[in-house]
């Protein structure tokens, strides 16, 4: 199997050398971010993606896929599959299925969790949407990308389960930052609080697997001085897109809604940019004096 590999960042460069590491012919290209070692450098994306039986692209936003889905659709082979694992808006990713299918070719909308470190190991979750047989296909490339990957529906399905669950993530992350400051002001040690909370019923992934307060729990971001790890920029992303999904589908998400509120306060008006999202700790304990 022949791969075309379109948007080698932080995340689409490990993605793409695991794959090349396991054997297959991987043809790579992005605009600014070199290709890694053991990849075919392509000229264009148009190149990247010629004789490749399936192409996969992680891009900044879906502005950015539509227009590449633009560029490499008429250059595929028909019955080659179109990946993409790019975190974007539903609609955006029905479009590029919608301008595949007409080319003869199957697509899925498959957005990851898992971040940089997931990238880096090959344990990333995948969230798909898009046809069975395009899945099957490309099942053996998830395996080696990752731990898990779940056919969630149609193409659009990969896309709402993401802001879905990024919408929980951002919403948990801020309560447990929120919950170690109020800890802190009542004379509670963070690694007692941790050790009730980690094994009790205020568990979640954001206090047990990802520990905002440094010198806690598993290795984080926080023990390396809050560098993402997971941006806060990205969060703010992401709770848009959630936003934007919720008023067109006509859904109330309140708390969703004050999540967004609060990351864009952190990432654009005090120095969240560049900072991974747990870093919402030391805001809430620096309000609190």
């Amino acid at each position: 199997m022949k791969i075309g590999f379109i948007g080698l960042g932080n995340m689409g460069a490990p993605m793409a050398a695991n794959l090349a590491e396991a054997g297959y012919e991987v043809t790579g290209f992005d605009t600014a971010a070199p290709v890694p070692a053991g990849l075919i450098s392509a000229g264009s994306a148009a190149d990247a993606v010629r004789d490749a039986d399936v192409v996969i692209t992680m891009l900044p936003n879906g502005a950015i896929l539509k227009m590449v889905a633009q560029q490499i659709i008429p250059n595929m082979k028909r019955g080659a599959v179109l990946c993409d694992c790019s975190t974007v808006d539903v609609n955006s990713a029905r479009a590029v299925a919608s301008g595949a299918s007409a080319a003869g070719l199957g697509a899925l909308d498959a957005p990851v969790s898992g971040g940089i470190g997931g990238a880096q190991n090959g344990t990333l979750t995948f969230m798909v949407g898009g046809g069975g047989a395009a899945f099957a296909t490309v099942s053996p490339l998830f395996d080696i990308m990752g731990q898990k990957a779940v056919h969630c529906g149609d193409s659009g399905a990969g896309q709402a389960a993401k802001i879905c669950n990024n919408m929980i993530l951002g919403a948990t992350m801020i309560v447990t930052c929120e919950a170690f400051a109020l800890a802190d002001k009542l004379g509670l040690d963070r690694q007692k609080m941790f050790d009730v909370v980690s094994t009790s019923s205020g568990y979640s992934w954001s206090m047990n697997a990802y520990c905002p307060a440094p010198g806690i729990g598993p290795q984080s971001p926080a023990d390396n001085d809050y560098r993402p790890g997971f941006s806060a920029d990205l969060m703010l992303k992401d709770l848009g897109l959630a936003r934007d999904a919720a008023r067109s589908a006509g859904a109330q998400t309140p708390m969703g809604e004050l999540a967004l509120q609060l990351y864009e306060q952190f990432v654009e008006q005090e120095d969240g940019r560049g900072r991974d999202f747990s870093a919402m700790l030391p805001r809430f304990v620096k309000m609190n004096g």
